[in-house]
């Protein structure tokens, strides 16, 4: 008998389960002005027209890029002459350097006048007389994680505009012994991320490490392994709290010394000393308490690109920086740009509707520029990947989809917006990078070499942009001239 009970009870709760999965499949596409992504039980099963699908949704988003180039923009009435103006040039620019396929991967800026880059452009162009390096924040996920694309991204922007270093390290890093950039080895750290943890205000890094122990220390040796990396002029140490900290940083094989009390704080704060380094070695005493971002290895001048990859981040996260200490950032280490690559730990396969993470997408967006009044923002889209269907690796469909949202973000929030699919090549583009070794075989990250092909494509996308800004500049210059001599 109570073997029967059993059994009954059993078959209860697996009809029961069996009724709520076929329930929650039929569910409607919105509940309660919520969108709901539907459970389909049979979806590592099922046949679905992949091809058809796919090739629907690249026609739409052809559609998009040819829209986004022509489509007026919605302007204020006082500034609807000079704005048009601007745009109407802009595409008389780019026809006349040839057909679109000829082209590589533009930049689309949503901007109002198509100004979406101006104060990023203008601090390259006065960068040997400004009296600080210009600043390029990275954010990431995986994807750029080891300071893959990064780094090539950075040589050349130094090369061109000069500047050296690594810019910002973090404390501790998962990849620290996989990134070629620069060496880092630290101790008696506790880590915090903004991923998991809702206790403590973060900035763009989305890591915090509080010193544990007796003395917890730092330990960091600059590389050759691209140009410019070698030696640097200015070490920095970025914190967020202290009471009652020394530091001792001891540089160039003990050569040179620094003792300090370190500045107590409640807030982000940097402690420099300039000279010429190599490798050092921090090391605290009395530190408990203390709260540290990282260490900056650079120049004080040219270009400086710090990298904030942060793995399994969706990007969604960035909306709990903390506005605070972020503009406390900002007064230090002011930033010119703001480079947002997020798409990857987003893109499910077989989900097609992202409109709820375009709106969370535009709602961060906006929040950085909160954060970061000053400066400009670029959205690179979700770059290819694909997975084995029917004898074959192929694109999958959501990143298509996710691509749109990323764009419709972008326009929403009037930032510029870089088609990183499209400058893998498109559809199948992670295929090719895989043949070519340029990315793994998981068909979704990056080898450096692969890397090195999009940090190409981004510069050369951002230098083409340069080149209207200039040729607007010098148009501008020109107008007021013969407005004076008239």
């Amino acid at each position: 008998m109570r073997e029967n009970s059993q059994f009954g009870r059993l078959l209860v709760i697996l009809l029961t389960t069996w009724v709520a999965g076929i329930g929650m499949y039929w569910l409607p596409e919105e509940w309660m002005g919520v969108e709901v992504r539907k459970i389909d039980l049979l979806s590592d099963i099922r046949i679905r027209p992949v091809g058809q699908a796919l090739d629907a949704l690249l026609l739409e988003e052809a559609d998009s890029v040819a829209g986004a180039d022509t489509a007026p923009p919605t302007l204020p009435d006082d500034s609807l002459g000079q704005a048009a103006r601007r745009d109407s040039m802009y595409r008389q620019f780019v026809a006349a350097k040839g057909p679109a396929d000829s082209l590589p991967a533009l930049l689309e800026d949503f901007s109002v006048g198509h100004t979406g880059l101006a104060r990023f452009f203008s601090a390259l162009n006065r960068v040997v007389l400004m009296s600080r390096p210009v600043r390029i924040a990275f954010l990431g996920d995986s994807f750029i994680e080891g300071d893959i694309l990064v780094a090539d991204f950075r040589a050349k922007m130094q090369a061109h505009f000069g500047g050296r270093g690594v810019g910002f390290v973090p404390v501790a890093s998962e990849v620290e012994q996989y990134r070629p950039t620069v060496y880092q080895r630290s101790k008696g750290w506790s880590a915090y991320s903004l991923l998991t943890d809702t206790q403590h205000a973060y900035v763009l890094s989305g890591l915090l490490f509080e010193a544990q122990g007796e003395h917890p220390s730092i330990t960091f040796k600059t590389v050759d392994f691209y140009p410019g990396l070698e030696q640097v002029a200015s070490v920095k140490f970025l914190y967020s709290r202290n009471e009652a900290a020394e530091m001792r940083l001891t540089c160039n094989r003990g050569k040179d010394t620094l003792t300090v009390a370190l500045p107590p704080a409640e807030g982000v704060r940097q402690y420099e000393w300039e000279g010429a380094f190599t490798e050092g070695r921090f090391q605290f005493r009395n530190a408990k308490g203390l709260l540290a971002l990282g260490v900056a290895l650079e120049d004080n001048a040219g270009v400086v690109v710090d990298n904030f990859s942060l793995r399994g981040n969706s990007g969604v996260t960035l909306s709990r920086l903390d506005r605070g200490r972020c503009r406390e950032l900002n007064e230090i280490r002011p930033y010119d740009l703001i480079v947002l690559q997020y798409g990857l730990n987003v893109a499910a396969e077989n989900v097609h509707n992202y409109g709820w993470y375009r709106e969370q997408l535009t709602e961060v967006i906006r929040h950085v520029q909160q954060c970061f009044p000053s400066s400009d923002i670029l959205l690179l889209s979700v770059s290819d990947r694909s997975h084995y269907r029917d004898g074959a690796f192929r694109t999958i469909p959501a990143v298509v989809s996710l691509l749109k949202a990323q764009r419709q973000a972008a326009e929403a929030a009037q930032v510029t917006f870089w088609n990183m699919f499209l400058a893998m090549g498109g559809e199948n583009g992670m295929v090719r990078y895989v043949n070519n070794r340029w990315a793994s075989k998981d068909y979704t990250h990056l080898s450096f070499r692969g890397g090195r092909e999009l940090a190409d494509a981004l510069y050369g996308a951002l230098m083409r942009e340069k080149e209207w800004y200039d040729e607007m500049a010098n148009t501008t210059t020109e107008d007021v001239d013969q407005h004076a001599i008239h």
